[in-house]
Order: structure tokens, then sequence, then C-alpha cells
């Protein structure tokens, strides 16, 4: 069955069994209760009771949370309470982030037209837009949202405003001639669609989709279903999350076997029960220690603060972990239409045999009779103005002749004061032409603009330097030659030309549109942002693929491809239909060489997103309209720009409040700078951790005392876990972060550097506190649990320093840069400070006998890690640059 664009008006009405009088009431309530109202059906949403249970599946807390329920059991009420707030925190943190996600099918609702006017039973009337059906005749005017998707019937010069659908910033003229070839949604001149806007003319259609059978409900069914893509960062945590869960219970499962199997086969006059319990409490503990339970929340910390900073750099972060998402960005799939350009046609050329190409001088009391003529003629025959607002109105064509002449200071208000129109004859589809009746220096003129080929066939003069010429093959080859010139930069070339009428001739009619003088042409293009050739560079430059996906024409497309740098010698163009045309294999082959896409439909737009993603990269999209909504989510990042519509913003996960692709590569640098910091938190928790760990399983293996108590363990992690790990979230970018490539999807958290530094540290660290044990050991074993308490709470926190860079050290950093680090390992020694207060002592089994030298050598031994951390670094890195 043939799609209703390629058939003629009487098909169609057939098709939907109307006709020109409309429907009649019965016929309309049998198809209401067929089809249902004109609207987009309710999406469900999750209850928020689930997704607050949904992240309690993650296998770190599942670990903890057993943790704190044997803790419970045990009698450790406060340590338990504190792993339940840090979890209960985060959980209220993911469930708010989710439930503020998504609005997309809402905002679309809200873009419906409330009202149409019909013509039921051969009477027009006015009837709410939810009740229209397939078959209803719908009439136009300038100003009106279409209420449905519709077949055009009669067309009055009628032009709409699709852009919001297409991406296309032109309005388009439409037709009533079918079209007899499958052309995409962007060529369909004869259709309508719902939510776009009339900008010129009038006209009637007849409905032929509603509700989710037009193509905004097509769009809202692709959002539905378009996948969510979890951040690499995300992906990566879940999977270690995993790993580290399990190999936590296990190593707490071993450790309190090997203990509790020494208590029974010991033979040590010991109380058993009592043995047994504390092992199991000493392996509860080891869990919680080695687990870095607030993880979750400093990654949200870091995230935030990222956020922060790109709001103030104008790009509003809608989901915190497209911050980290960004930084990982290898391929930005950019809209055209007020992404890279303006978004408003502007006049960027003009022609005038004869004449200098230079611009127009800055007073136009210095323009010659040619170019003042040009430009009011392009003024004067024209419909659009600027309202008291600023507003403007009409046809933005039209809108870019006016301003043309405001920006060479000829306000158009004064010459159209000046010349007053006298009569008219509005531009048509079919002629292509436009006319207007001034009074011109004493003499009745009329002024025409139009198509070149139309305006070139019916002049029979040129104005040429000045003074009034035969239209001459050679004059006319001059005319020829530029607008062929202009064409080929995919330029919008209109002409223009006058007539000396009879005086006092009010009344033209298409007849007088002869014998024409041409004045000259005028070129306009919607042009590229100026700060847009920089940002496309400095993209390059991080290894970051720019593609264009645009609804407009292909040569356009290319042109400012070119122009900004985008598109290569090597690239290619592809149209929709051409793309359509290639198998999921040919396109997998091409896709890294196609630059830009042109007239594209929104499922291309989806296929272009998955093709990449498919290659392992990760695709970030910008857009504005409607039309990119479904890409925007499908992306690993939708970027949508400010000015757009509130259905893109809500599809996305990042906005540009200045429009400016610029901000996008900024951004880029603070995700990359996130990143670094939140791999320099992961790894400072974990290089403190490990050396917690070392030291436990030495005395494990070799049958030594317990190094801490379960409450040393726990007081080390409140101390160490998160105020170090938030201040390194707050470091500076390191100098090569926009010189680095992508990170590809599959590196792990733990990439060679990290884990190099991680483990280097930790066994430093564990050494530290093994050296430390065994001499507290030699006075009694309370005081070697003191001493290796001291030791490895000050090396974790003089680890601070260390972490802040794994290629620079803390004073090649800038030692006093990040305020916060400072303040942080200072606030460190305090809380350490406290446990060695006489009240607090008993609590944390520091003997009375542990003094200042037992606290000085605990202290040396912490500080030579740390300085040894630092040697270490130095020296990996000039071994790494000689290699």
């Amino acid at each position: 069955m043939l799609e209703f664009y390629r058939k003629d008006t009487e098909s169609v009405l057939e098709a939907v069994e109307s006709s020109e009088n409309g429907l009649t009431a019965d016929a309309v309530k049998a198809k209401l209760e067929q089809d249902g109202y004109n609207e987009l059906k309710d999406r469900e949403n999750v209850p928020t009771w689930k997704l607050f249970l949904e992240t309690f599946k993650d296998p770190m807390v599942i670990v903890l949370l057993v943790a704190a329920g044997i803790q419970v059991v045990l009698g450790e009420i406060a340590e338990s309470l504190i792993i339940f707030l840090v979890l209960l925190i985060n959980s209220v943190i993911s469930v708010v982030q989710t439930k503020k996600a998504e609005s997309s099918l809402d905002a679309l609702r809200d873009m419906s037209a409330p009202e149409a006017k019909v013509i039921r039973n051969g009477q027009a009337q006015t009837i709410p837009a939810r009740e229209l059906v397939q078959g209803d005749i719908v009439t136009l005017e300038a100003g009106d949202y279409i209420p449905a998707d519709g077949r055009i019937i009669e067309s009055g010069s009628l032009k709409v405003n699709e852009g919001m659908l297409t991406g296309e910033s032109e309005a388009v003229e439409k037709s009533t001639d079918a079209i007899g070839e499958d052309v995409t949604l962007g060529d369909r001149i004869n259709m309508v669609f719902s939510s776009s806007l009339v900008a010129y003319g009038r006209g009637t259609f007849v409905v032929t989709g509603t509700g989710e059978q037009t193509e905004i409900g097509k769009i809202a069914e692709m959002i539905s279903t378009a996948e969510e893509k979890q951040t690499p960062l995300q992906r990566k945590l879940e999977s270690f999350s995993k790993k580290l869960g399990v190999g936590i219970l296990l190593l707490s499962i071993l450790i309190f076997a090997v203990q509790a199997l020494r208590i029974w086969f010991g033979g040590a006059d010991v109380d058993t029960s009592t043995a047994i319990l504390n092992a199991l409490m000493f392996s509860v503990a080891i869990a919680v220690a080695a687990i870095p339970e607030a993880l979750s929340s400093i990654v949200t910390i870091v995230l935030s603060v990222g956020t922060n900073k790109m709001a103030r750099q104008h790009a509003i972060i809608r989901r915190l972990p497209a911050v980290e998402t960004l930084g990982s960005t290898s391929v930005i799939c950019t809209d055209k239409t007020g992404t890279l350009t303006q978004n408003k046609m502007t006049v960027t050329d003009y022609f005038i045999p004869g004449e200098s190409d230079s611009e127009l001088a800055a007073d136009p009391e210095n323009w010659n009779k040619s170019e003042r003529l040009l430009v009011n003629t392009a003024v004067l025959c024209n419909d659009s103005f600027i309202n008291s607002d600023g507003a403007e109105i009409g046809d933005p064509t039209e809108v870019a002749l006016i301003n043309f002449s405001n920006k060479n200071n000829n306000a158009y208000e004064a010459v159209r004061e000046k010349f007053e129109r006298k009569a008219e004859l509005p531009f048509d589809s079919d002629r292509k032409l436009m006319s207007t009746v001034h009074s011109i220096d004493g003499e009745t003129t009329m002024l025409t603009k139009g198509g070149p080929d139309v305006m070139f066939n019916r002049a029979s003069h040129v104005l040429y330097k000045g003074k009034q010429e035969q239209a001459t093959d050679e004059l006319l080859a001059l005319f020829e030659q530029a607008n062929e010139s202009f064409s080929d930069q995919a330029l919008r070339v209109l002409a223009y030309g006058y007539k000396r009428l009879a005086d006092g001739q009010t009344d033209i009619t298409e007849e007088d549109e002869k014998d024409l003088v041409l004045i000259g042409l005028t070129a306009m293009i919607d042009p590229p942002r100026e700060a847009v050739y920089g940002s496309i560079e400095e993209a390059k430059k991080a290894g970051i693929r720019t593609v264009m996906i645009t609804g407009d024409h292909k040569t356009t497309a290319q042109a400012i491809g070119r122009d900004i740098g985008l598109m290569g010698d090597d690239d290619i163009a592809l149209t929709g239909k051409e793309l359509d045309a290639l198998s999921d294999e040919e396109l997998d082959r091409k896709l890294e060489q196609i630059a830009v896409y042109a007239r594209v439909s929104p499922e291309n737009k989806i296929r272009i997103v998955r093709a990449w993603q498919k290659k392992d990269k990760v695709a970030a999209m910008t857009g504005d309209g409607v039309n990119d909504a479904p890409a925007l989510k499908q992306a690993d990042i939708g970027i949508a720009m400010g000015s757009g519509t509130d259905v893109a913003k809500d599809s996305s996960a990042m906005i540009l409040t200045d429009d400016n692709f610029v901000s996008i590569v900024n951004a880029v640098g603070v995700g990359r700078t996130v990143f670094d910091n939140i791999k320099k938190a992961i790894g400072y928790l974990f290089a403190g951790n490990l050396g917690a760990i070392i030291a436990i399983l030495y005395a494990v293996i070799f049958n030594l005392p317990n190094p801490f108590t379960a409450l040393q363990l726990l007081y080390i992690n409140l101390v160490n876990d998160s105020l170090p790990a938030i201040a390194l979230g707050m470091e500076k970018s390191e100098p090569d972060v926009m010189e680095r490539k992508p990170r590809r999807t599959n590196e792990g958290i733990f990439t060679r550097d990290t884990l190099q530094a991680v483990i280097t540290r930790g066994l430093l660290i564990g050494i530290a506190v093994i050296i430390s044990f065994y001499i507290g050991l030699s006075d009694s074993s309370e005081m070697g649990v003191a001493m290796a308490f001291t030791t490895l709470i000050l090396s974790r926190t003089l680890q601070t320093f260390a972490a802040r860079s794994n290629t620079q050290t803390a004073f090649g950093a800038g030692f006093f840069k990040n305020k916060y680090v400072i303040g942080a390992v200072f606030l460190g020694f305090i809380l350490y400070g406290i446990t060695t207060l006489p009240f607090a002592r008993d609590v944390f089994n520091i003997p009375q006998s542990f003094g200042w030298n037992e606290a000085l050598v605990a202290t040396a031994l912490a500080i030579a890690a740390a300085v040894l951390m630092e040697i270490v670094k130095v020296t990996f890195n000039r071994f790494s640059k000689n290699k």
C-alpha cells in the first residue's frame, strides 16, 4: 500500500473514508471508538519504593549489609548504624536523580495543539485537538500549530516550519501534488506533521494520522524504547564491585577459618566461645575495613564538583554520571542547525553587475543607485517584520533580508515608511515571485523578487553601473555565473528586479511581471557559529571524531562541514536515503569515513549512534529538536541545546545554556579531570586498605596477634576513607588532560599506572605497619597493636599527598595548590590525636606506656613510607620515559 504522500488527493480522501465536506458525527464517533483520542499515551513510571530497593542490589552493598547485620547481633550497634546511614544516603541520592531524569513524553504532550479548526458535515467549527480523527478536514493559517499528521488538499502559498522534526532551519513550501517516488520526511512537501508551525500562507489538509500514529507519536515510542546506556564508570564500578565483594567475603571467611582452627586445635587455655566470637568480630571488621563503604558517596561528591564547574561553563548536567562519560567521549554526533550554525538565515553576499564586490559603505548616503535599489527592494518586497518585543515575525528568508538592511545602517522601518506599498501580488509557489508597487523618485514602480531562473527568463533589461541596459547574453551570463558560484557554496539565492508602471497604476497582475529590469542577487545561508571553528580543532587534538547529522540538504551540509574543518578530503557525505540502502555490514565498513549525514530521519540518527557504539566508541549526540530526542536518549551522552525543545532537553543528560559547541569541548576537559580525580580517590582508598590487609595477612600467616582491634579498623575507615578522598576530587586538571586520546570502553578502573600506584603504596604502608608492629611487640602485644594502629592511620593520611598525581610529585603538582588536601591531612592528624587522650586510650587499646618515643617512631615510619612513595613514582616515570 502506497504512503499517503504518493497518492493524489482524491485517493487519499477515499482511503480515509472522507470528503472535502468532512466527516459526519456518526463517522467521528466510530473512529474515536476505534482509534482513540489524538494524544500520546501515558507511560508507566517505576514506583519510588522499587527504585529505592534496587539501589541495594550492588554486591558490595550486600556484603556491607551482611556485615552490619552481624555487628548488630554481636552488639556493635554504633558501627552498624554508621554503615546503614552511609548506604541510606547513597540510595536517597540515586532515587532523586532517577526521578528527575525522565519527562520527555510529558513535554511531547505539551507540544500538542489545544484546538483545531475543522470542517464536519460541511460546516466550519473549532474543536479540541484531542478529538481529531483520521479523515477530518482541517484548515490552517499563519501562526497555527498543526494538530495532527495529514495530506494537504489545498495550499495558498502555505509554508510550514518543521525544524523541530526535520532539523531544517527554513520553512518548507507546501504543495498538493502527489510525489511519485519514495522520499524522506523532510521532502514530503505535500504532508504536514503534528506540532509543526504554519509560518506563511493558508491551507487545508485531511488528517491521516493521530496520536501514536503521528510522526511525533513514533518519536515518543522510540524515546520509550531507546536504551538508557550505562556510563563506562558505572559499568566498571559494577563489574569491580562484584569481584571485590566476592573476594573480600572469601578473604574474611578464610581468615576466620584459620583463626577458628587455631583456637580449636591450638590447645591454649582460653575460653573457646569468646575467642571464636572475637575471631568472627575481627573477620567482619576486616570486611568492613576492606570495602570502602563511602566509595559511592565519594564518586557522587566528585561528580557533583564537576557538575558545578561545568555549570559555570554553560553546561548543565541533568544526570551526574554524564560528567564522567564526557571524559571518555570519542565521537560527537552533532546536529547542524542551531548547534554548529546560528539557526538564523543570514545574507552573506550579494551581486550587482559592473560593481565592486566590496562590502556596502557604512553610510547608506554613499551607496550608488544599484546598491540602494537592491537593498530597498529586498526590504519593500517583503512581508516580514520585527515586533515591539524584538521578535522576528515572518518567513526566515525575508527576515534575513530586513536584518541585512538594518545591519548596513539602513533601517527597514524608515524605508517602508518612505516608500508606502500601493499594491501587491503575493508570493505564489507556482510563479516563485512576489511583487509590490511603490512610488519611487516620483514614478510608480513595481519591485519584484524571486527565484533566479524565473527572474532571468522575465528580464528584458539589466541595471548595469547605474544605467538601464538591454539584457544581452553577455550581461545575463554575469548573473548566471554569480548564481552558480553562490549555489556551489550551498547559498540560497534570490534575484531582484523592477519595472516602471503607468502613473497612478495601483493594480497589478501576473502579466505585469514581465520585461523586468534586473538589479542584482543576494545570497544567504544559516552560517556557522564563530567559535565552532576552534572547537572542532580542539576536539581533533583530544582524539574526538565530530560527525554532522542534519535534516538539511546534502550540498548545504557538505559546504558547512568543509568550511568548519569537520569534513576532510577523504571524508564522504550520505543522505538518509543512501544510508537506508546500506546494510549494517556496509555501514560498519564505511562508518569512520562518513563525516556528514543529510536529510536524515529520527530512525537514521539512532542507527548512526548504535553503529558507533557497536565499534565500542562512546558516542555523544547533540541536538535541539523533537526529532533528536530518541537519539539523545540512545547515545552514551545526549547533549541538548538550551534554546531547543523541552523534549530534547528532557531526553538529554546535559544541556548547553549558551548553545555553544565550544562548551562541549570544555566540558570534555572537565569530564576527563573528574574521571582522573575519581581514579585518584579510588587508588587512594584501595592502597590504604591494601596496606591494612597486608599487615593482617602477615600476622595470620605467621601466627602473630591481630595487629588491630575491630574498633581501630572501623575508626581508620572513618578518618581515612572520606575527607582525604573527597579532597583528591578537588584536584586541578593534569597538564596533558586534553592531549590524550579518549579512554577505551574496555579500559578498567585499575589501569597499569593506577594499579602500579595502588600496589606500590599499599606495600609501603603494609611494610611500615609490620615494622612498627614488630617494634611494639618487643615490649608487649598491646604496644604492638598501638604502634601498628598509629603507623597505619598516619601513613594512610600522608598517602593523600602521593595520591594527588601518578606522574607528578606533591611539590611538582604544587604543594599548596589543593588547600582541601592540606586541610584533610591536618584533620587526620587531629582525629588520630584524639585517640591518645587519656579518656580515649582504653577505648582504642592504646596502653598508658605508649608515649612520645613510641609515637615518634610510628610517625617516622609513616613519613618514610610517604617519602618512598614519591621516590618510587619519580623512578618509575623516568624509567618509562627512557623505554
